[in-house]
């Protein structure tokens, strides 16, 4: 199954994530990944979903989304040029023994250690979903006290 990356731009009001969601779910689509924020302008919002699906039945569910009136524009991002991010942050147990391997890890990985306490250290990272996944391996040994990830937001490069 291949993984699609939709950009759906929405009216920001209540119960539209609900509906596009509910699209998504009659169909039998998985949501692997979401995003949803405000734009530039305030009365629309962005849904960033990532899904898998073959090709026909993703063009079935784009044309009921755009039935939606809340829907402004639907862009299928999966075959572009893309900039596209995710952001975790991650909590790991620290001792003064283990705290500068990790801060070493951090660096290695660009991502910033953001809060410090006795026993952890809470680290932030972004980048694409491998450098998340590579770091959080890494750090699993270090003992993960917790996790937090978003969905991925993506946007076409250039003009689009």
């Amino acid at each position: 199954m291949k993984k699609h990356t939709l950009s759906v731009l929405v009216a920001n009001e209540s119960g539209v994530l609900a509906r596009i969601a509910g699209l998504f779910s009659r169909r039998g689509f998985n949501i692997d990944s979401l995003s949803v924020g405000r734009t530039e302008n305030d009365d629309v919002s962005r849904i960033t979903l990532v899904v898998a699906g073959d090709d026909r039945e993703l063009e079935q569910v784009t044309k009921q989304l755009h039935k939606l009136v809340v829907v402004h524009k639907i862009s299928d991002l999966t075959d572009d040029e893309v900039v596209s991010r995710g952001l975790a942050l991650i909590k790991v147990e620290s001792s003064t023994k283990t705290r500068s391997e990790i801060m070493e890890i951090v660096d290695i990985f660009r991502a910033k250690i953001v809060d410090v306490s006795s026993d952890s250290v809470m680290i932030e990272i972004t980048g694409d979903e491998d450098k998340i996944n590579a770091l959080e391996d890494l750090l699993k040994p270090y003992g993960i006290k917790e996790l937090v990830r978003t969905g991925k937001i993506a946007m076409a490069r250039g003009h689009k």
